[in-house]
């Protein structure tokens, strides 16, 4: 037989507070927070063997349900029958319907919490757990999970890590801790990646190199390690991330002006195509203000050009330097295929150019894919899309791996910097976000650009490894 996985001493202290409230029949609610890979999932499993084989005889049904069935709910049965036959089960548990895990009388049932998903009807005797907590709707909660234990007074567990200040395990967690100043009965536990790193050096490790990958500010971070919530929203990038962001290098023109590793990428926003009335296309220099003027809510067409260096310092990361920028408002699509391809292939020979590739964007982002080849990557703007967008570029700005080039007094200059002042950041449920500038504050063009571009920098040279890589490599 193998032998159990031994709890931590923070999984032990959680594990004895539901045990007691389960066996003394005090129907309280836990939550749980504890750092991403804290061991939440092994402390959830080990809870549903003893208590199956508490109540083997006596009979009963524990419920656990998480965001999704597949994957979510999927690995927590997975675990569970697992940490069964570790215990020495292996002939005495039973998998019905797909779903519960039978020993003896007592049954674990998995389900999942989705909007779409019909659970009414499952009753929890035992306990009510729910995984992931603060991805799941309250409605679907309150309506139709915790009557699950209303009959026997079950106990409740909600495990997850913080997200925002609307979720349900925020909000349980909130009254937790309002209860506690009541009763001085601990009902909220939390452990973040330094007190899971007590206990296991490599895990310490590890965060400690997202922490730099990400940095302290990052939204991934602050919740998932060290499980503080993010406010809601408000400015995608803070001072302290603008400043990072500068740096010393000048703007070229031209590849022939710089001396660096000579490999190229770039991150093209293009406009919507309301730009009909103004067919004769002006590049926004000295005459952006009366052209904004006339139509201020009109996108233009961003390209960020980047050059890529591979500082041993990052560890294989590449760092990004923007050189150069292209602006164009009024033009029309077509208008502009065979500039950019002249500007993306021949004259800087970009290794990789991410395009948007949405709605309209679909024929430039054609275009260019015939004229370059592969080097293009057409990209396409979802929710779930532009949040990963969003969040890597949060990384690469923390960690000073993209840097923009000095003041040249320049409107592309000045509208990239008045756009990173402007942008906002909206957290929504499921640890997604969006960032964007307000239309009554003006665009987002450069924005999108550099997060584009960000993406683009994802290229690796095959002689990339700590060092500048040959141009024709």
């Amino acid at each position: 037989m193998a032998i159990p996985i031994k709890l931590r001493p923070y999984q032990v202290e959680v594990g004895r507070a539901v045990l007691d409230s389960v066996l003394s029949r005090k129907g309280l609610t836990f939550t749980v927070e504890m750092a991403r890979q804290g061991g939440k999932n092994e402390l959830s499993a080990q809870l549903e063997v003893l208590l199956l084989t508490l109540f083997l005889t006596r009979g009963g049904n524990a419920v656990k349900a998480a965001p999704t069935f597949h994957p979510q709910a999927d690995i927590s049965l997975m675990r569970l029958r697992e940490r069964l036959e570790q215990a020495g089960y292996g002939s005495f548990w039973a998998l019905e319907k797909g779903y519960m895990v039978r020993l003896g009388r007592a049954r674990q049932v998995f389900l999942s919490a989705a909007e779409a998903s019909h659970v009414v009807g499952a009753t929890a005797h035992l306990l009510l757990e729910v995984d992931e907590a603060q991805d799941v709707s309250k409605d679907k909660f309150y309506k139709e999970f915790r009557p699950m234990g209303a009959a026997g007074n079950v106990t409740a567990v909600l495990y997850g890590t913080p997200w925002d200040d609307s979720t349900l395990l925020e909000e349980m967690k909130q009254l937790n801790l309002e209860l506690e100043r009541q009763d001085g009965v601990r009902r909220h536990f939390s452990f973040d990646w330094q007190e899971v790193g007590k206990y296991n050096l490599d895990y310490l490790h590890y965060v400690e190199g997202e922490r730099q990958r990400l940095g302290d500010t990052h939204p991934l971070f602050l919740t998932q390690y060290c499980l503080r919530p993010v406010q809601g929203g408000g400015g995608f990038l803070i001072p302290q991330q603008r400043a990072q962001l500068q740096g010393e290098h000048q703007r070229r023109h031209s590849p022939s002006e710089g001396r660096g590793s000579g490999l190229y990428v770039a991150g093209v926003d293009l406009a919507g195509e309301a730009e009909e009335a103004l067919r004769d296309g002006v590049r926004l220099l000295g005459q952006d203000a009366a052209l904004r003027a006339l139509k201020p809510r009109q996108d233009s067409v961003a390209v960020t050009i980047g050059e890529l260096a591979f500082p041993e310092e990052l560890g294989g990361e590449a760092r990004v330097d923007i050189v150069e920028h292209g602006w164009w408002t009024g033009t029309p699509h077509p208008a502009l295929y065979s500039r950019l391809a002249d500007l993306l292939g021949n004259v800087w020979r970009c290794r990789r150019v991410v395009v948007d590739a949405t709605g309209v964007g679909q024929g430039v982002s054609s275009f260019l894919s015939k004229a370059l080849g592969h080097v293009v990557a057409p990209f396409t703007f979802t929710q779930a899309s532009k949040s990963r967008l969003g969040f890597q570029l949060l990384a690469a700005v923390n960690s000073g791996r993209v840097k923009m080039y000095r003041d040249d007094g320049s409107p592309e200059q000045h509208q990239f910097w008045h756009e990173m002042e402007m942008a906002k950041s909206h957290y929504r449920p499921s640890q997604t976000m969006s960032f964007y500038v307000d239309s009554a504050q003006g665009h987002d063009d450069f924005l999108m650009s550099l997060a584009l571009l960000v993406e683009a920098a994802n290229y690796r040279p095959r002689s990339a490894r700590g060092r500048s890589a040959e141009v024709g490599s």
